[in-house]
């Protein structure tokens, strides 16, 4: 298991092709707004080295009997799921943000069950392939980005129907020594500072989809691998100061990057899926579940450090003793254990597929990542409605430095005598980065927009149950 510090050294061998503000990048690592995105992934490899959260953070690998990273584990009880959303939260409690890992755990999670059940019904060999491609992303500990969601299109339109047909990713060529794949993938947290990408179908898929029905995975610096790393609400800051940030050390959500495979060869034995139709829904289903059992427990942890940030704003600027304050800190901090909650219970009822993989449940899942996405915003609004309009208004962290203005500045932006006005400019700025249009668009469309949820809780609910419970009741004679 590498440490957080090997982790970004890991990242300088890479030779990745990496576009943001109109040039390529030299360096990922050291680009100031890239930086904080790598010092959030590396948390998910320094707990694992930490004596306080080893437990959390560590697991023994299945396939070898080595202890391994838990973010490279395939869980196979329910106690691995239960610390799975264990390890989130406090992962989230010690970031403030996103620290990117999950897509790909899931991934990896995802398609030891699924190339199991098509080898059971097609005779192929996926199965044995992953398993060896896990051991080693296990052994070197690697951060895979997973890579799920396609441009899409025209909505209305099926792959193989649009005008285009890179709008979906496919294969555009069968080689005897493996494929050759094109299109893109938009939105990918963590890519631009992965080792390598797990490519997935990201919808269910029918019989003329068939090109688009693969799974692989390649080097993040494969030939053909162009990534553009996307723009985010205040992002220059992070050139501009440290204060003005809000979070300098970890960033705001993820670093989202929209990934382009242009033409890129794929060997066989990084190929999982090809041209199973049938499975992409059942694989788009199981992904979906962990990846929204995740949202429960590290957007709790993101709002712990809200709730703490709120709390302290508060008491320097004299009102934690008022009423009103204190109910709304109550109704953040209820809200976020219910978050919580969800992704526990997902956990704990949770089920063992074919091949011995642990699954949640996915309508409790579903309902977990549905809560956090109507959750978060309310709770990020109390925030703002607690630390007071001063979160729009305040000044550059330069004036501090300017001497015409300083000390004014300092003057007036002072609330306690013995709190410095610095004090409350860091906790507004942290309170600013937290509820800003970033972090709850994130939360509302990661993992899949709450409609997508709905659906699941629609088609997965017992309605007849439900319908036979309430009609034996109501014709129940008065006794």
């Amino acid at each position: 298991m590498m440490t957080g510090s090997q982790y970004v050294e890991s990242l300088r061998a890479l030779k990745t092709e990496v576009h943001f503000m109109g040039e390529r990048l030299a360096s990922v690592v050291d680009h100031p707004a890239i930086r904080p995105h790598v010092n959030a992934a590396a948390v998910t490899y320094d707990l694992a080295t930490d004596p306080a959260h080893g437990d959390l953070a560590c697991a023994t690998s299945h396939l070898t009997g080595r202890p391994i990273n838990r973010w490279t584990h395939v869980p196979r009880t329910r106690d691995d799921l239960v610390k799975k959303a264990k390890m989130m939260r406090v992962a989230g409690r010690i970031t403030g943000t996103c620290f990117q890992r999950c897509v790909g755990m899931d991934a990896l999670i995802t398609l030891h069950s699924v190339t199991h059940d098509v080898d059971r019904k097609h005779g192929t060999t996926y199965h044995e392939r992953f398993k060896q491609f896990l051991v080693e992303t296990q052994d070197r500990d690697l951060m895979s980005g997973g890579a799920m969601t396609d441009p899409k299109g025209d909505r209305s339109k099926r792959p193989h129907e649009q005008h285009d047909p890179d709008l979906f990713v496919r294969v555009a060529e069968r080689r005897e020594d493996g494929i050759v794949v094109r299109g893109a993938k938009m939105h990918q947290t963590g890519a631009v500072n992965s080792h390598q990408f797990i490519v997935l179908p990201g919808q269910a898929l029918g019989p003329e989809d068939r090109d688009y029905a693969v799974a692989f995975a390649v080097p993040a610096d494969a030939p053909g691998v162009i990534q553009v790393f996307g723009r985010q609400v205040n992002d220059s800051r992070k050139w501009e100061g440290t204060i003005d940030q809000g979070n300098a050390t970890y960033g705001v959500v993820g670093g989202e990057a929209l990934v382009i495979f242009d033409d890129v060869f794929v060997p066989w034995e990084r190929v999982f899926m090809l041209g199973e139709v049938e499975f992409a829904g059942t694989l788009v289903e199981r992904f979906t579940s962990y990846h929204r059992q995740n949202y429960g427990g590290c957007k709790s942890g993101n709002l712990d450090v809200l709730i703490g940030a709120t709390a302290a704003i508060a008491d320097v600027q004299g009102t934690a003793k008022a009423a009103h304050v204190r109910d709304k800190l109550a109704e953040m901090a209820h809200l976020v254990e219910t978050m919580y909650s969800g992704a526990l219970a997902c956990s704990h009822e949770c089920s063992s597929l074919a091949c011995g993989t642990a699954i949640v449940d996915p309508l409790l899942a579903n309902s977990a990542k549905f809560n956090t996405a109507r959750y978060y915003p309310e709770v990020t609004r109390l925030a703002q409605d607690i630390a007071g309009g001063f979160l729009a208004t305040m000044p550059s962290e330069r004036e501090l430095a300017n001497p015409r203005v300083a000390g004014f500045v300092r003057k007036y932006y002072q609330t306690r005598a013995d709190v410095p006005a610095e004090d409350r400019l860091r906790l507004g700025r942290l309170i600013e980065n937290m509820t800003g249009a970033t972090p709850i668009v994130e939360c509302m469309h990661g993992a899949g927009s709450p409609q997508a949820q709905k659906v699941v809780v629609q088609r997965t609910i017992d309605w007849a149950l439900r319908r036979t419970l309430a009609q034996r009741i109501a014709s129940t004679s008065k006794p």
